[in-house]
């Protein structure tokens, strides 16, 4: 079946627009109207005068986008899309957890479910985490959840002394410094570029530590030829579009293979995309008592972004 095509029909007819993350299969970012990582796809969310949001991506930035939008259907491909660092935060565990640190202000990586972010005070992205912790009185204390690599990264940046939830991305804290030698044994002129989701070995290795909107710039305008990236193998992509003479080599998740995939990611297809067009379902379904309560760390990321000229 032309599932493009028909895609495109749809989304004609029935006023829609199609959000897609970098670490999409290659058809469904190249149907997409805007590609991005969490920031921009939140932003571009936020902005959407349309009839239905179709997200290709994983369930908490579905979530996101209809706490922006809680007028407007939201449609995931596949409601079994989810993350494993957002489930490495269960809300129970996390309200204990605060309970300990009661002068603390919680900054909340976007990865997480609705459940969490009714707890948060603030929201932050990867590309935006550092910016917004600096934007804060250097004596406030801060809970920062619920990945433990980024926060450990934010505080050496920092200088700070967040309290760090244990959590982790199941795709980046698997990468190995083991596996990087061996490429940079075998591609010395490469340079590698890293997710600060990644572990703090292979950070330390890194020529440029950076969102995958940030990875992505930085792998256009430098000047060397090929680079070795620890990330989701999603963003290959559009590093191979963006600079089809250079190359590039993903850090693989183990011995077997050449790839790092997250699973749940790449649970959309162009059929479940198609499909939920057609059938204007699954959609996400959030209590207007926790949209009420979740969209406000949301917004305060949205303005602290605004006000620092990072969207």
């Amino acid at each position: 079946m032309d599932y493009k095509n028909k895609i495109l029909k749809l989304k004609k007819e029935k006023n829609a627009i199609i959000l897609a993350h970098y670490y999409q299969v290659p058809e469904i970012q190249d149907i997409a109207d805007y590609i991005g990582d969490s920031l921009g796809l939140a932003q571009k969310a936020a902005e959407s005068d349309v009839d239905y949001i179709v997200f290709a991506g994983v369930h908490f930035m579905a979530e996101t986008a209809k706490m922006l939008n809680p007028g407007i259907p939201v449609l995931l491909p596949d409601l079994e899309a989810g993350c494993s660092l957002a489930d490495s935060c269960p809300l129970d565990k996390f309200r204990e957890f605060k309970e300990k640190y009661p002068d603390h202000l919680v900054i909340s990586y976007i990865n997480t479910s609705a459940a969490i972010k009714t707890e948060t005070d603030i929201v932050c992205t990867s590309g935006n985490a550092v910016q917004i912790v600096e934007s804060l009185p250097e004596e406030q204390k801060i809970i920062f959840a619920p990945d433990k690599n980024l926060g450990s990264y934010i505080n050496n940046i920092t200088g700070r002394n967040m309290v760090l939830w244990d959590g982790s991305c199941e795709v980046h804290d698997i990468l190995s410094t083991e596996a990087i030698f061996k490429m940079r044994e075998e591609n010395p002129a490469a340079k590698l570029v890293a997710h600060p989701e990644c572990n703090a070995p292979v950070l330390e290795l890194a020529d440029f530590i950076g969102s995958t909107t940030a990875m992505l710039k930085f792998t256009q305008s430098d000047s060397s030829q090929k680079f070795i990236v620890a990330t989701e193998s999603g963003i290959l992509h559009q590093m191979r579009k963006n600079s089809p003479n250079k190359e590039f080599l993903i850090v693989p998740s183990d011995e077997t293979c050449s790839c790092n995939d997250c699973p749940y990611m790449k649970l959309n297809t162009m059929e479940k995309l198609y499909s939920a067009l057609l059938n204007e379902k699954p959609s996400i379904s959030l209590d207007a008592e926790i949209i009420e309560q979740a969209v406000k760390p949301i917004q305060r990321m949205l303005d602290i972004s605004k006000k620092l000229n990072l969207i």
